[in-house]
């Protein structure tokens, strides 16, 4: 089966077939640096993550390209309200970004543009669209007209009369055409500002990812990415400013994800309802919340809730614990072949659309199948599905460390949390230990009692007795 996905822009999955064979040049929106990233950030974020990996896993050699807009009304307004520069507010909030990125686990992309970086190439743009009589200047102010661009409303299928009719844009008496857009705007008293063939000021929003897209992708490339949110007015005007300006097809792929509901209701800052990442990933490690949200197929709405959060941590203990579990055995040397019929099965889902819904639940259905192998004491195989259950995990992004790791960090926490120390539950399993050998048992099995009623879970091993917290 070949890769399949859905275009926003035909509105059907189709067969993803790259310009170039065997590599693919994708572009995804990044964030507007003004605040720490929420969990709509993280949705998206996540999903192109895993995007990457897949295509990755496939074989093809991926530029992979995300910016940064760091020059915006919002970033501006914040710079006023703290007393400092726009600039300032830019570096802190990228800083803060990178941690998060960091945090979850993220494939870093190839390039990470900042707008500011590229004024030339959007003033290029700017000019050719002119050139073309696609754009207009207005005291100082540069506009994009679209009503001369025959294809404007192509991705989001609406026709500009009825964008017209229903538009709730502020009216500007300027814009020959109620939709046109800014590409460039005079600068104000105290804003940030460049020299321009139109005077001091900075570019629109749009003409960012145009501009710098171009820049590292060339024009067409395979696959543009961002939130549904983009699709009106943003991943709309970048069509019809690139594809005026280079009269060449722009993208060829469209890929959105779905919202973000927090426990049934819409996610807004007035409603109180925002969670950041660097929030949730306090409480819970970073596989838990990437589970969460690879659970739901990438285009369907995600409710965010703590039970979504608290079952997924289950789930990503049982994954950690069967990979323990699986290395403890006999391993040979070499690499080892991936067996057992989980990689083909778990490739036919991911190819359609990435559906990581489904691939998820065949992991699963693997791990039950091997747990159970494993309590009857039958190896045959294990060490080649144990190969294919880590492959396919690690695409995911569900096992990035060593289960002795992870489960460290989780005995840290909890230890902390209970107030309790690893030193004086050691000294009680040593205490069982000795208990065992001298068959006092009735002794060794109080003290398992004990630990297991403050939250210590044991298992007796080859290798000795192991504790994990319940």
């Amino acid at each position: 089966m070949s890769l399949k996905i859905y275009n926003t822009l035909s509105g059907a999955k189709e067969d993803f077939v790259p310009l170039k064979k065997g590599e693919v040049r994708m572009y995804v929106c990044g964030v507007t640096v003004y605040d720490r990233c929420h969990v709509g950030h993280a949705r998206a974020l996540l999903t192109f993550d895993v995007i990457y990996r897949h295509l990755i896993f496939l074989g093809y050699r991926v530029l992979f390209v995300r910016n940064f807009t760091d020059l915006d009304d919002k970033i501006i307004q914040r710079a006023r309200e703290e007393g400092t520069s726009a600039e300032a507010i830019a570096d802190r909030y990228i800083q803060e970004f990178n941690q998060d990125c960091a945090a979850l686990g993220l494939v870093t992309p190839d390039h990470e543009p900042k707008a500011t970086d590229h004024i030339r190439e959007m003033i290029d743009v700017i000019c050719r669209l002119e050139e073309k009589g696609l754009a207009y200047r207005v005291n100082g102010d540069v506009f994009f007209s679209v009503d001369r661009f025959a294809g404007y409303g192509k991705l989001s299928r609406r026709k500009l009369e009825e964008l017209q009719a229903g538009a709730r844009v502020e009216i500007d008496e300027r814009k020959r055409h109620l939709m046109d857009f800014a590409l460039w705007k005079q600068s104000k008293p105290g804003e940030p500002s460049w020299e321009s063939p139109w005077g001091k000021g900075r570019p629109g929003w749009h003409i960012e990812c145009s501009a710098m897209s171009t820049k590292y992708l060339g024009q067409p490339f395979d696959i543009h990415g961002g939130g549904r949110d983009l699709v009106f007015p943003h991943h709309e005007n970048e069509i019809a400013q690139s594809e005026g300006a280079f009269g060449v097809m722009f993208a060829r792929c469209w890929i959105h994800n779905g919202f973000v509901n927090i426990n049934q209701e819409k996610m807004s800052k007035s409603l109180g309802n925002v969670y950041t990442i660097n929030e949730v990933l306090n409480r819970y490690d970073a596989a838990v919340l990437r589970h969460y949200i690879l659970t739901s197929h990438y285009r369907s709405p995600l409710d965010f809730s703590d039970q979504g959060l608290a079952e997924a941590e289950k789930c990503v203990e049982r994954i950690y614990e069967t990979v323990d579990r699986l290395d403890r055995l006999p391993q040979p040397n070499g690499r080892v072949k991936p067996g057992g019929g989980l990689l083909e099965e778990y490739c036919r889902e991911m190819d359609d659309d990435f559906n990581t819904p489904r691939a998820i639940a065949l992991m699963f259905e693997e791990i039950r199948a091997l747990n159970r192998m494993l309590d009857e004491g039958k190896t045959e195989g294990l060490i080649s599905r144990r190969a294919a259950l880590k492959t396919v995990a690690e695409s995911l992004g569900l096992l990035q460390e060593e289960p002795n790791k992870f489960f460290g960090k989780r005995k840290a926490e909890w230890l902390r949390r209970q107030g309790l120390s690893s030193e004086s539950i050691e000294q009680l399993i040593c205490r069982r230990d000795r208990a065992r050998s001298e068959k006092q048992w009735q002794e060794a099995d109080r003290i398992r009692a004990e630990l297991k009623e403050k939250g210590i879970i044991l298992e007796d091993t080859p290798g000795g007795t192991v504790w994990k917290v319940k």
